[in-house]
């Protein structure tokens, strides 16, 4: 480990493991690549990719986790941490304002527009001049296959329950950290960890009922932005409940103090994160 100089910022020595993570990224993506075109090869190379991929994660991390905990990184990195962690998340939020942007554009406006509305001429009548004003539309013809409408009961109520419940449980655990209560830190995100989790399995089981109703990718504007959106949506759980998970173990061997705890806290904005989407995805695609 290079020498840390007081006052300056650190900088560690050359690592290995980003040309690890990027022959692992190109064995998953080469593989299934490969896969889709027939390759009995193909599956093999993606398997190895990803076991290669969480080699890496568990090494990069490791040895991230060890400079902290032996005092490295001072208020020069902790700010950076801090300003990426704080740009990370404004990433996100665009990318989900995309989809919420394409289902506004669907609904508000090209509902009315097939309607004749606000264009000046009367474009509806070649466009689709049987076209009633009904949502979930499913398009000229009904070219997709089914106009179902994912109702808010009662999966997606108790989700918004459960995913809330863990925005507090979380908070109690950040608040224990600041107390240095080691046992309502390890409580706190073990209940975070294990909503989280359930959180995603209900969401499976969601999954199954819209398929049984005849809802996928294809039925129309809606079944494309409402998969889109929660698909993605509940990838972002997933990766939280896990980043919470490494949190909760570090918790259990002692890590983080009231004074340094910032992987924690990177860990509890993305969960909040995640919880204010859900809750305009349970607004704007559930309700409305």
């Amino acid at each position: 480990m290079a020498e840390v100089a007081r006052g300056h910022y650190f900088v560690p020595e050359a690592a290995k493991w980003p040309i690890v993570g990027s022959i692992a990224l190109t064995l998953i993506m080469g593989g299934f690549a490969a896969y889709l075109n027939g390759s009995a090869l193909g599956s093999k190379f993606s398997i190895v990719g990803f076991i290669l991929l969480v080699v890496m994660l568990f090494g990069w991390f490791g040895t991230v986790i060890r400079e902290s905990e032996s005092g490295t990184y001072q208020p020069w990195e902790d700010m950076s941490f801090r300003l990426g962690m704080s740009w990370f998340i404004f990433s996100e939020v665009m990318f989900f304002a995309v989809f919420f942007g394409a289902l506004y554009y669907a609904r508000v406006l090209s509902v009315p527009w097939l309607l004749g509305e606000g264009t000046g001429i009367e474009t509806h009548l070649q466009l689709w001049n049987t076209y009633s004003e009904i949502w979930p539309t499913n398009g000229p013809g009904d070219l997709g296959e089914s106009d179902f409408h994912m109702g808010w009961w009662p999966l997606p109520f108790l989700n918004t329950i459960i995913l809330l419940s863990s925005g507090v449980t979380v908070t109690w655990a950040h608040h224990a950290i600041k107390v240095n209560h080691r046992a309502q830190i390890i409580i706190g995100l073990f209940l975070t960890v294990a909503l989280g989790f359930l959180f995603v399995y209900l969401q499976g089981v969601e999954y199954i009922e819209a398929f049984h109703a005849g809802m996928t990718l294809s039925s129309g504007i809606y079944g494309s932005t409402f998969f889109m959106l929660t698909g993605f949506h509940g990838m972002h759980v997933t990766l939280g409940a896990i980043m919470l998970t490494v949190m909760l173990f570090r918790a259990i061997r002692g890590h983080f103090t009231p004074e340094r705890h910032f992987a924690f806290e990177a860990a509890a904005w993305y969960w909040h994160f995640v919880d204010v989407v859900w809750l305009g995805l349970f607004i704007f695609v559930y309700i409305l």
